[in-house]
């Protein structure tokens, strides 16, 4: 058998990861199913809009995957301007369809394909009214496969399985005669849950788990209902290393097992600061002889270890460490913001190098070259080797850690006209802001290559340089990585990520070429 997870890819470019298993246990990248701007254009979209919640489906009658997503364009005044869409693919791996357009009522729609062929549209139904409770309803749909469009008029079928407030997240199952309605609850910190509710009619009314929240990581009942909080920073848990659990999917083995697959995240304890952002955990479940889902070793409590499916299994070849970019086209690894990388700005002509021209800042809302891959653990060494010869004080080319770009450090190649020379210097963005840290300027002239790197070492990133790859010398002072955590400033969910960037502000026609990119994740 083989299972797939698609993941919520933001303002990063190709949109939807989705990861292939064969044992639940071993996950590897397998594609992209957003590539083309027809499915996606990312243009000024901010920090955390873009794609939000995919889900992954298949159809046994037609033979056929469907992809539904949402793209959040803004957030203004709370009304959540937004498209939802499907695209389809007779394989995982593509190519998918041109998107068909769903509706615009609120986030994270869901498609289910009922036993008669027939098939439903759930999302939230955002509400932006004073005086009605907030964030709204979860309403279904009929989905018309022959006229690629929703028929019908929406009803309203939940206003949430518990007083957690928030409510987002509709999936629908069916098991035993009964339709479930997994919602996820608690808004998408602290508070998240994954809940449950059951009508014998897809219609409802649902009867919620009398149990209360399937998983979670704030165990204790809490009414937050019509409550704007979604981040919920006061329901923290300081010795808990698995929070923010909620916005569950289903799956069934083929041996008939049953698992959640759940969002969370792995804050630094003692404080909630999440670097790495949104995380996908699984969870085994049971159902019980009344026909609830309950997790297999008791309570709701997320768990940062679950039993292991009776599957054999199926382990992948790790990543190496070095991409020398001798492929000549990008990794699965790697992504680019908002925009796709095309041969206007990005290129492998000269083999074995990556080469990137400069175009917008690193603050720009709408085009900037920018290559990065997510971190994933909490102690990480990136490095790179770049030729650039920047000769204006527009331009400059290096390696960044960087959440958004609002918040990040780079350290840059540039021209400095006070020195007359190339130097290497550290720029930070903190909520926007420009600072350099001018103590840590270092003069480069006549080095044909610089190699750069940082260690993060969970909340401590420490960036280096050397002239020959071997010998390292450290450039500025241990930086502080919380700001590139998604507590910072902003309250999001996207993590951190190590990119490599080029900036030419004075023609956009400079290029900088790097040889390989570095990501050895640490003991």
């Amino acid at each position: 058998d083989d299972y797939y997870i698609a993941t919520s890819t933001f303002e990063w470019f190709p949109g939807v990861l989705i990861h292939h298993s064969r044992d639940l246990r071993h996950w590897r990248p397998l594609t992209y199913a957003l590539d083309r701007v027809s499915q996606l254009d990312l243009r000024g979209v901010a920090t955390a809009h873009g794609v939000w919640a995919p889900c992954l489906s298949y159809d046994k009658r037609s033979g056929l995957f469907y992809l539904v997503y949402t793209i959040v364009y803004g957030m203004n005044g709370r009304h959540f301007d937004l498209d939802n869409f499907i695209v389809t693919a007779p394989d995982i791996r593509g190519p998918w369809s041109e998107p068909r357009y769903v509706n615009s009522t609120g986030f994270d729609p869901s498609l289910f394909h009922d036993d008669d062929g027939q098939k439903w549209v759930v999302n939230l139904e955002w509400e932006t009214r004073d005086g009605y409770e907030h964030p709204g309803w979860i309403v279904l749909q009929k989905w018309s496969v022959e006229q690629e469009r929703l028929v019908g008029r929406p009803k309203r079928i939940s206003r949430g399985a518990t007083d957690r407030g928030c409510l987002e997240a509709p999936h629908l199952y069916k098991h035993g005669g009964y339709y479930y309605l997994m919602t996820a609850e608690g808004g998408t910190g602290y508070g998240h849950a994954v809940a449950m509710a059951r009508s014998r009619t897809i219609e409802g009314p649902y009867e919620p788990d009398p149990a209360g929240p399937l998983i979670t990581s704030h165990v204790a009942a809490f009414d937050e209902r019509g409550v704007d909080d979604s981040p919920k920073l006061h329901r923290f848990q300081p010795g808990l290393e698995l929070q923010k659990a909620g916005h569950g999917s289903l799956v069934e083995t083929g041996n008939g097992e049953w698992y959640v697959a759940h969002l969370c995240a792995r804050p630094l304890l003692p404080d909630p600061v999440c670097i790495l952002g949104r995380e996908t955990a699984l969870q085994k479940c049971v159902w019980t002889e009344d026909g609830w889902l309950r997790m297999a070793e008791g309570g709701p409590l997320a768990a940062v270890e679950t039993p292991a499916p009776d599957l054999p299994e199926h382990p992948f070849p790790s990543m190496p460490v070095r991409d020398d970019f001798d492929e000549g086209v990008l990794g699965i690894q790697y992504q680019t913001y908002r925009v796709p990388a095309d041969s206007s700005w990005l290129s492998f002509d000269r083999p074995g190098y990556l080469r990137m021209r400069g175009r917008g800042s690193i603050f720009s809302p709408r085009q900037m070259s920018l290559v990065a891959r997510r971190l994933q653990a909490f102690r990480v060494r990136v490095e790179t080797g770049v030729e650039f010869e920047p000769w204006h004080v527009r331009q400059s080319a290096g390696l960044t850690a960087f959440y958004s770009a609002m918040n990040f450090y780079y350290l840059r190649i540039y021209h400095s006209e006070s020195l007359g020379v190339r130097c290497l210097g550290i720029m930070k963005g903190d909520l926007g802001r420009k600072s350099e840290l001018r103590d840590a300027r270092v003069p480069i002239e006549g080095w044909p290559r610089v190699y750069l790197r940082f260690i993060l070492d969970h909340r401590e990133l420490q960036f280096f340089y050397s002239s020959d790859g071997v010998e390292w010398k450290k450039i500025g002072p241990v930086l502080d990585a919380t700001i590139l955590s998604d507590e910072y400033g902003f309250q999001k969910f996207t993590g951190a990520f190590a990119g490599l960037f080029v900036q030419d502000l004075h023609t956009q026609e400079l290029w900088a070429d790097f040889d390989y990119f570095d990501y050895e994740e640490l003991a």
